[in-house]
């Protein structure tokens, strides 16, 4: 087998190029690509559980207050009644 010499026009490598963060990620193995989407949401999942909570007592807090007045508006209506009702039957008890 003999050599032929290289053509100018085809380009020859003149330096090493180590890969990028992005490089070894895009060739990580599934495995290891796994571990990092599992170690990322366990960080998340501990934020997300602690905003979940924050959000769903600001909301409950939120709720009861303005059910409060709505829910002793219909208090006074039924102890109204109920006071009618019973003044009613003292008077034609009376009568």
């Amino acid at each position: 087998m003999t050599t032929r010499p290289v053509p100018r026009n085809v380009p020859t490598l003149t330096e090493v190029v180590e890969p990028g963060p992005q490089q070894v990620f895009a060739s990580a193995p599934a495995s290891a690509e796994e571990r990092i989407v599992q170690r990322v949401m366990q960080r998340i999942d501990a934020e997300l559980d602690q905003r979940l909570r924050e959000a769903v007592a600001s909301l409950v807090v939120e709720q009861t207050r303005a059910l409060g007045p709505r829910l002793r508006q219909e208090i006074e209506e039924e102890v109204r009644l109920a006071v009618t009702q019973a003044l009613a039957e003292q008077a034609a008890a009376k009568s």
